[in-house]
């Protein structure tokens, strides 16, 4: 027999989604009938599977030593390096500075360092990450970025603040501002995109149209003008840029089906616009992220109408340091 008190990060789990991840070694088919069994109770009652548990809850399991037991475990995240770019920071949420080059989750390419390892391991060092006393949670990141650009990162340090920051996302109740280098001269000072995006999974890249297609996803994104100025002979446009829509690459596609990709996309520009200038990573970063919260936040509530922003853009002492342009007022388009 075990027993165990639901704490706040367990709660609002559906009970066979909790005791499947609690318990791997415990068979599916054992636990749907021992449910039904009676086997398993909540509260010292009879429960349905699909029962949404709360904090405080008490379940008590009537099954075999066994199915309790788990193997000892030799956490990789303390094998990621202990470097991690902190902007802010408090009991539920961080906020990081992620630089050009480092994954956010682990892919095919893994090698025991992506951010979320860095976090995992900086919390268990503090002792705010506890995972042999957490039976279906542990610190995750909010949003991602792609391994090659750079910028803020929300982590959640428990169940709610991640709960709360995933529905503020999806309700796009968060301002994330973006600044690039865009090969040439914008057709405008500012504007905003309009188009349709068609991802290929096998390519790992996205296709931009003006015109509508069955799998094709809207993308809108807003650009200003902040700055030009010349290299090599070459134009370029520092641009500020947010997205109305959050797409796979929708930023770097976006640009470049209109004629002006990211300066050091090797991805959707070209040898001949990128070879000049050295790049290792396309010049986009995550600069800039404001909670405009309209609708209840709960316990983050005090992060409404905050704003934050990296404090070093890898690109930006480069660019300013090529030739100055005058600007469009004095030389026409």
């Amino acid at each position: 027999m075990k027993t165990i008190v639901i704490g706040a990060n367990d709660a609002g789990q559906r009970l066979d989604k909790f005791l499947t991840k609690a318990f791997p070694n415990l068979p599916q088919a054992m636990l749907y009938k021992s449910i039904r069994k009676k086997d398993i109770k909540r509260n010292g009652k009879r429960c349905e599977i699909s029962a949404r548990l709360e904090e405080g809850d008490t379940l008590t399991l009537y099954l075999k030593d066994e199915f309790f037991q788990r193997e000892p475990k030799e956490y990789d995240f303390l094998k990621a390096p202990d470097r991690l770019g902190i902007l802010y920071e408090d009991e539920n949420v961080m906020l990081l500075d992620k630089p050009p080059g480092l994954l956010v989750h682990p892919d095919e390419t893994y090698h025991f360092d992506s951010l979320i390892a860095r976090v995992q391991r900086y919390l268990y060092q503090k002792g705010e990450y506890r995972p042999e006393e957490e039976r279906s949670f542990a610190p995750a990141l909010v949003n991602r970025i792609d391994r090659n650009t750079g910028g803020i990162v929300m982590a959640a340090k428990n169940a709610e603040a991640l709960r709360i920051l995933n529905e503020k996302v999806k309700a796009r109740e968060l301002e994330k501002t973006y600044l690039c280098i865009a090969c040439g001269r914008m057709p405008e000072q500012e504007a905003l995109l309009e188009g349709y995006l068609q991802k290929n999974e096998a390519q790992n890249r996205v296709y931009i149209s003006t015109r509508p297609a069955p799998d094709a996803k809207t993308i809108r994104t807003r650009y200003r003008v902040l700055e030009e100025r010349r290299f090599a002979g070459s134009l370029f446009s520092l641009l500020e840029v947010q997205l109305l829509t959050g797409r796979t690459h929708q930023i770097r596609a976006h640009l470049a089906s209109i004629g002006h990709p990211l300066a050091g996309d090797g991805k959707y520009g070209t040898n001949a616009q990128n070879k000049p200038l050295g790049f290792r990573y396309q010049a986009l970063y995550s600069h800039r992220l404001k909670f405009t919260f309209q609708t209840p936040a709960g316990a983050l509530e005090y992060l409404n109408g905050r704003e934050f922003s990296a404090r070093k853009i890898w690109f930006l002492d480069e660019f300013s340091r090529w030739e100055p342009v005058p600007a469009r007022s004095e030389t026409g388009r």
